[in-house]
């Protein structure tokens, strides 16, 4: 994808989408609403990270930075490939994932349509998995092999396993792998899968036009298959605990500031052979995307170290990243880098050279920009072409919710910036976007249908009732797509024909 190129987009995870099975998949639906991004002038369909959910169902603390999350495995294909039978669901909720309901319903279907697979496979399909298997060792064995004994450990995190297997002796890791052959063969099924399902959808909205744009936070967790691969790359201590780990500090919005408590890369020790491990992951990430989002870029240039001991984020301290010389071996191996860096939050000027030097676009947020006056950064007339604008994203209130929540002052600036009401203040900012010269702009469906808080995705620093919301196709009706369509022709974001001027 061209990030210079005048277009726009729509925000919603893949989990987001509709259908029967509990959670969002890449099956029909996701075809289907590559349809309808189609059809409303869309260029740019933007993801959430794709990895495995970790604690308060986040895929910003997975297991795996290389992983396909399990639960965005259609079983529509397995069925149809005779691995599974038709599945009979329970009554689940349609708006909202109840993620203690269907993983494990989810997980039972998947180890029935490995056992399928397993017995049933024709020989051609087999040669097709071994090659896959093949060509994603460098992280694939190391991952199911820990998925693996994570559940002959009764789920245990890894730095509490056997010390033969917390320590990666040689020998024990090659008896592990015949005791568990099995279970490592499914979840590499699994991954398998993910990879055949997501580029089906891939090469559907390329052929279409539309560009996937995934993220990629910048952190990894403690409990994962990275960090126990390779334990020497984090600042952790002889018990494999962290010394010290990442957040931000206080600030207006939180006293405590945010104690994320991700392990800290020894950038120091990821240099010496060249960032090898972060070359990876984004050779990986660009399989899989045509673009993506680094979450927390400003993490790169300086980042918040506080100690593991400290509770909140009250202790702490800004040490340096690793820089350029990371983007630039990354580069070096794998050419121009299509990459958005998220750079919101406390930015100083070295996170602007990073980015700028980089040449990465940035990211700006309408909803931020009512609270000064007008020659505030996040307002439309003093964008840069090289930016994204976004209504909100995954961590903001939808616009309906900021409006209902604003200040007066902040309520009465938007109204009269954009020629606004309660009623229309979603179209407004979407509108506003649309025309500012920002090369991007991106819209969270949410904003799109004009929800409230109550749709919104995720509060962050907050844990239960996030990264669930999901919507139906009755929600959307006929006229979300025709306005959308409508303002991104106007603006020069969409085919010019959706506007139907007459002759």
């Amino acid at each position: 994808m061209n990030l210079n190129q005048r277009a726009s987009g729509v925000l919603l995870h893949i989990t987001s989408l509709p259908g029967p099975h509990g959670i969002g998949d890449l099956g029909p639906s996701a075809l289907h609403f590559v349809d309808w991004l189609e059809s409303a002038g869309q260029r740019v369909w933007q993801l959430l990270p794709t990895t495995p959910i970790g604690p308060g169902d986040s895929p910003y603390q997975s297991v795996s930075a290389f992983a396909g999350s399990p639960l965005m495995v259609a079983l529509e294909p397995l069925v149809e490939a005779g691995w599974l039978p038709q599945p009979q669901p329970p009554q689940f909720h349609a708006h909202q994932v109840n993620f203690g309901q269907v993983v494990p319903w989810r997980m039972q279907q998947l180890r029935a349509a490995a056992a399928g697979f397993f017995t049933k496979a024709t020989e051609a399909q087999r040669q097709q998995y071994a090659a896959w298997a093949q060509s994603q060792a460098s992280w694939l064995d190391d991952y199911s092999l820990f998925m693996a004994l994570e559940s002959a450990h009764g789920g245990k995190c890894w730095w509490d396993w056997a010390p033969e297997l917390r320590s990666r002796k040689k020998a024990a890791l090659t008896k592990a792998r015949k005791e568990h052959a099995d279970e490592i063969a499914f979840w590499c099924f699994v991954q398998w899968q993910f990879d055949v399902q997501l580029a089906a959808v891939k090469a559907y909205a390329n052929a279409k036009g539309i560009a996937i744009m995934g993220d990629l936070p910048i952190f990894i967790a403690h409990h994962s298959a990275d960090c126990w691969a390779a334990p020497e790359f984090y600042y952790l201590d002889e018990a494999f605990q962290p010394t010290v780990v990442a957040g931000v500090p206080p600030d207006a919005m939180s006293a405590d500031g945010q104690r994320w408590g991700n392990p800290l890369y020894r950038w120091d020790r990821m240099a010496k052979d060249g960032f090898a491990w972060w070359t990876a992951r984004v050779r990986r990430a660009l399989a899989q995307a045509d673009v993506f989002r680094i979450d927390h870029f400003r993490g790169f240039a300086g980042y918040y170290e506080i100690p593991a001991s400290c509770p909140t984020a009250q202790e702490g301290q800004w040490v340096p990243g690793p820089g350029k010389a990371l983007f630039d071996a990354i580069a070096k191996e794998l050419g121009p880098l299509p990459i958005v860096a998220e750079d919101l939050g406390l930015i100083t000027p070295d996170v602007i050279d990073l980015r700028d030097g980089c040449g990465f676009p940035g990211m700006k947020i309408l909803q931020f920009g009512f609270g000064a006056e007008g020659d505030h950064e996040f307002l439309p007339h003093n964008y840069a072409r090289e930016t994204i604008v976004y209504t909100g994203t995954h961590d903001n209130d939808t616009v309906k919710g900021w409006w209902n929540a604003a200040r007066p002052r902040e309520r009465e600036y938007a109204a009269s910036y954009l020629a606004c009401g309660a009623h229309d203040v979603h179209w407004a900012m979407i509108r506003a976007a649309a025309n500012s010269v920002s090369n991007l702009a991106v819209f969270p469906l949410q904003d799109i249908l004009g929800l409230d808080s109550a749709h919104r995705m995720n509060t962050p620093g907050t844990l239960g009732g996030n990264w669930g919301w999901r919507f139906t196709w009755d929600m959307v009706g006929a006229e979300p797509g025709r306005v959308l369509g409508l303002i991104s022709a106007a603006s020069g974001r969409g085919p010019f024909s959706l506007l139907k001027l007459p002759a």
